[in-house]
């Protein structure tokens, strides 16, 4: 087993990460253009929201089917499937720029994604101490965040200074420089056995989480949450797009700095978990971020960029505290109930849009208010019957 410390744990988790920032780089480019191809495509906000849409929304129906892939194949095989193939699909979007093969396109990169995303954590636990599984995985979802981050700003950026088409080119070219690195670097595995006739096995794995009440309803709540959060920032966009502020791609990009204060409340997750109860943490880091909700509703930039930090901050927290709570709770198959709660985030995330996107064109950031309070509501609900469920 690969010890923390060691050279070959060096060279693993960096090789993990840096694989894990070229996914996350892929999945969000997108999110900050969407007002600028609304206006270049000549659509409604809504629409062209499923150009972002399509991508999680495949990304979580495919978790679970590359898993089971990759129990017969090997991880390493799948997770290189999620790094060749993006660069090659960014490439074709530059050949037909028309809405729907743009969804089309976006869809497809999305079920590639989703080979990394499903298997990379079950790579580190096969092949890493414990010790060293808990040091590489916390690296690996920094990386997330930090490609998130970048995908976002560099899209915006190379989209407002050139065409979107550079901005696709550029992550393209870097995931492909980046694939190479992770072909060369990363190790063939050690201790993978291939199992093959899962699948049903898999089936009934996934109908007992879904039985089980302490576990689907933290599920429902990581959803719910991220449909909050994650959409709250595509409308901002919206927003600071249009009169009066009319800004730039390339400086709305820049909001999504925000998740930096998520980075820091997840981190502090599991110092509460030490002291206080991980339902009580949920509703709290909802409250915190409706109140940031609440603040953005303020017509003034250093106001919403204070709210986008509460919203970021809480949203985290909730989602570091449901996910842990899924893994803890989980009875057996432990992998399966993780990626099973991935697909409700990113469901939740892909559908929460069409949602605030709808509120945002009925009645401006009043009527999000209203649709995002309705989401808070929900979540504190299901957050009651965790409570009442709990064995």
């Amino acid at each position: 087993m690969i010890e923390f410390g060691s050279k070959e744990y060096k060279k693993v988790s960096f090789t993990m990460a840096l694989g894990s920032f070229l996914i996350f780089c892929n999945l969000y480019f997108f999110q900050p253009i969407l007002p600028q191809l609304a206006k270049e495509l000549e659509i409604s906000a809504t629409k062209v929201n499923w150009i972002f849409a399509s991508t999680t929304l495949t990304l979580s129906v495919f978790l679970v089917p590359w898993a089971l892939v990759s129990e017969s194949f090997g991880r390493k095989k799948v997770m290189l499937v999620g790094l060749f193939v993006p660069p090659i699909i960014n490439i074709v979007m530059l050949f037909d720029s028309s809405f729907y093969s743009m969804v089309i396109a976006r869809a497809s990169m999305g079920i590639a994604l989703a080979a990394f995303a499903s298997v990379a954590v079950a790579y580190m636990a096969e092949e890493m101490s414990p010790s060293a599984l808990t040091q590489a995985v916390g690296g690996y979802i920094a990386a997330n965040s930090l490609g998130g981050i970048t995908g976002r700003i560099v899209g915006g950026v190379l989209t407002d200074l050139f065409s979107w088409q550079v901005a696709a080119m550029a992550i393209a070219l870097i995931t492909l420089i980046g694939g190479v690195a992770v072909l060369k670097n990363l190790p063939a595995q050690k201790y993978f056995k291939p199992q093959r006739g899962l699948f049903f096995h898999h089936n009934r794995q996934l109908l007992q989480h879904l039985k089980n009440r302490e576990v689907w309803f933290a599920m429902l709540i990581g959803g719910f949450n991220f449909a909050l959060f994650v959409n709250l920032f595509t409308v901002i966009g919206f927003r600071l797009s249009d009169a009066p502020y009319s800004l730039p791609s390339s400086l709305t990009s820049l909001t999504f700095l925000c998740y930096l204060s998520g980075t820091l409340s997840s981190r502090y997750s599991g110092k509460w978990v030490e002291k206080r109860h991980p339902i009580a943490g949920m509703v709290l880091g909802t409250t915190i971020a409706g109140i940031g909700m609440f603040i953005a509703y303020v017509d003034s930039i250093p106001f919403m960029l204070i709210g986008l930090l509460l919203i970021s901050s809480g949203a985290f927290f909730t989602h570091a505290l449901a996910y842990g709570w899924v893994s803890q709770k989980a009875i057996t198959s432990k992998a399966t109930a993780t990626a099973l709660y991935l697909v409700h985030y990113y469901v939740g995330g892909s559908l929460g849009g069409f949602f605030l996107i709808y509120c945002w064109q009925q009645g401006a950031w009043a009527a999000v208010m209203a649709g995002g309070t309705l989401l808070c509501l929900t979540i504190f609900s299901l957050c009651y019957l965790l409570k009442n469920n709990q064995n």
